[in-house]
Order: C-alpha cells, then structure tokens, then sequence
C-alpha cells in the first residue's frame, strides 16, 4: 500500500484495478449515452443506391453538350419517380426521368438538372445548359461505404452513432453494463435530509451529491445506508455493496482521527488497500483499495474534498468499467477570472464554471475554495489544477482544467 501519493499516480493505480463490468444488448431507442461494447463497422453502403438530392430531372449529359440559350434541347420525360419507388424504365437517348429529392437515379441517366434551370411540360423537359456526368447525383456509399468503421468500441452512442447505427439496420447495439455504484455514508452525526436535525447532527449532504454525479456520468447509484461510528457497522456495509454492486465509495471516517475507522472497516471487509491519502488539496484524506475486482474508495467526509477526490482519482475508474474508450478527463487551458491568494504546497484543484469571453475559455472560481463548503459545488462544471510549490496565482494566470 502506498501513503500520499501523487494525484497521477493514485489515478492510475485505481485506473489498473478497474475493469469493464460486461456487456448487454440494449434497443436502439434507449441506447443514447450508453457506450459501445463493439466496433461499427458498416456492412452497408450510405446511401445503398445512387439518388437525386433535389427535385429536377435525370438525364444523360451527353444529350446536353450542345445544350445554350439559343440552342435549347428538349427531351421526352418517360417517368416521374418519387422518393421510395424504383425506376421503370431506363434513360436512353433524347430522353430523361422526373426524379424528386431522394429519388433513385435510373439506369442510363448519369447527370441530374434541377427543375428550376429547365421549362418543362407532362411530356418533355427543354434544357438550356450542357451538364456534366456526375452532376448532382449522390453515389451510393457517399455518405459511408461498406467496411468503414464508423465507431469505436468505447465509444458514447451520441446523436450521430444513432443514426449510424440505424442506417445500418442495428436495432439493439451491443454495449456495456450500466455499472451499480454502491454508496454508504460513515458518521454518528448524520441524519437523513428529510429529518430535523437535532443538536450536534447534521443532514447527510454527501450521499445525494454522489448519487447526482454517478446518474449524470452514466452510472446506477445503490444506496445502502450510513453507519455510525464503528468498524464492524461500516464493514457491514461495505460487504453489502460488494455483494450486489460493481464498486463501492464511501464518504467519512479516512484521516487519522480516532472516530475515522474505514480504512480498518476496508480490511476487515477484506478490501486490500491500494493507497491511503493524496498528495493534494483539498481530498487529501482518502483510502482506496479492491477486492475480488471491485474497487472501493473511502472519500473525505468534506463536501468538497469528498467531491474533488470523486472527480480527480475515481471517475476514471468508473468510466473504465463503463467502457470508455479514454477514461481520462478531457483537459483544456483555462485562464482564471479572479485572484487566487493562497500559496499550493500540494497540487491543488480549484473549483469554478467554464466562462467564453473574447473567444478565450475562462474560469469564474467558486466563491469559497473551503473544503468543507457545500455550495462551491453548485454549478461547479469543471476544475484547474494549481502545480504544487506554487504561491499566490493573480486573475489571467492560465492553468490545466478538466471537465466534470
């Protein structure tokens, strides 16, 4: 077991412990955010035919070489095709096809002239301009051909990969298991949100801030209850959430004080422990560990710290049992609005909103950076990461930020 170390290093021991949780086949219709458990790889061409993309008329360009204002050619229509239906007929010389937006290209015909740029009767089309073959015609396999890999596995079924996967016929992709995240609270002190707390006792913050964070990144969230104050009551919880979910956190009971007793409870559930406590600021005081493939991560107690080692060592790992492609946060340089006067002996993570002005990206900080500040988590969408050894940063400084 490791003692304090860098946020880098914590990150990817927990990184190595975690492992996809399996895949399922879900309808395309309830697939959207989920992740790909298999490659898209097209095995048929988009479009699957050559079709027109606008209202006009099919014909060959080589009846048109000669085509001018003063000397106009007038073709005979053999059909008119819509959109969804096949050609009857093929285009031949001194003739052309009325095809309509989406419409197949019929045999024959290798050029498209739009309505506008033509007079036209039920009978004919007089056209006043020489095409070229190709023109305005779109090929089949266009858009994708057969054999591309349209997405990865690892990959978020966005917007876009349900189309794709739609064109191709797939009604129930292949992707991974929504992991179950079990959630336990450790503390004497705590009571429900929805009672009144009596003196010394406070509302249980930390359990809904980790239920709103595990639904929005994509994860189902267990509740299984808080313990007080006792090894064997925190134990007890833990095993529960080993037994029917893929991961466990914890908030509470992980400094060094002598009420702060789940790392022991860990143990005793026999979790090995992988590290104990982060170099940085704030959610230095943390445990993480694994059993039998299940990670388990012991949180601060602090709101803030809490939540600031969720997103920097934990998320990751959660997002490799979901199956993403790149677990890693998405990084982007960030300059912060305003003064930040305390000196960094730790990396330390800042909490704030992504802010576009002048074309730049910008960091408006959370009022209070406390650790024990519920509220400086309200719209909080990303953090900006302070380099250790570092004094006082002024307002422009530009720093390393991920999203949440």
């Amino acid at each position: 077991m490791l003692n304090n170390p860098d946020y880098v290093t914590a990150r990817g021991i927990l990184l190595d412990a975690a492992a996809a949780v399996g895949a399922e086949q879900t309808p395309l219709s309830k697939s959207g955010g989920r992740v790909l458990a298999r490659d898209l790889t097209a095995a048929e061409p988009v479009p699957p035919f050559d079709r027109s993309p606008y209202d006009g008329y099919a014909l060959r360009a080589s009846d048109t070489v000669h085509a001018s204002k003063k000397t106009p050619v007038t073709l005979r229509v053999l059909e008119e095709i819509p959109a969804g239906r096949v050609p009857a007929a093929a285009v031949k010389e001194g003739t052309a096809a009325k095809v309509l937006t989406g419409a197949p290209i019929p045999e024959g015909a290798d050029a498209v002239i739009k309505y506008e740029r033509t007079v036209f009767t039920d009978e004919t089309v007089t056209v006043f301009c020489p095409l070229a073959q190709g023109e305005n015609i779109v090929r089949a396999g266009e858009d994708v051909r057969r054999g591309d890999v349209l997405a990865h596995s690892g990959n978020v079924i966005d917007p876009g990969t349900a189309g794709a996967l739609a064109a191709q016929g797939v009604t129930a992709p292949l992707v991974y298991r929504v992991p179950k995240v079990g959630i336990l609270s450790t503390g004497s002190e705590l009571v429900d949100a929805g009672e009144v707390p009596r003196p010394g006792k406070i509302r249980n913050s930390n359990r809904h801030m980790l239920e709103a964070a595990l639904t929005s990144m994509g994860c189902e969230p267990v509740w299984l209850g808080t313990a007080e104050d006792s090894a064997e009551k925190i134990c007890a919880l833990i095993q529960r959430g080993l037994s029917e979910c893929d991961a466990v956190i914890s908030t509470g009971g992980v400094s060094a004080g002598d009420y702060d007793l789940t790392p022991d409870a860990m143990e005793k559930a026999g979790v090995e422990l992988l590290f104990r406590g982060v170099d940085m600021k704030p959610g230095m005081a943390c445990a993480c560990g694994v059993r039998n493939g299940k990670i388990v991560c012991g949180l601060s107690g602090n709101p803030a710290s809490s939540m600031t080692s969720f997103y920097v060592v934990a998320v990751p790992a959660l997002k490799k049992m979901m199956g993403y492609r790149s677990p890693l946060p998405r990084e982007i340089q960030v300059k912060l609005s305003q003064d930040f006067d305390k000196e960094s002996h730790s990396t330390r993570f800042l909490r704030g909103r992504l802010e576009l002005k002048d074309g730049m990206a910008w960091m408006a900080l959370s009022k209070n950076q406390g650790n024990v500040v519920l509220s400086s988590m309200i719209g909080c969408d990303m953090m900006a990461l302070i380099p250790a050894g570092s004094g006082p940063v002024s307002a422009g400084t530009v720093l390393r930020g991920f999203f949440l």
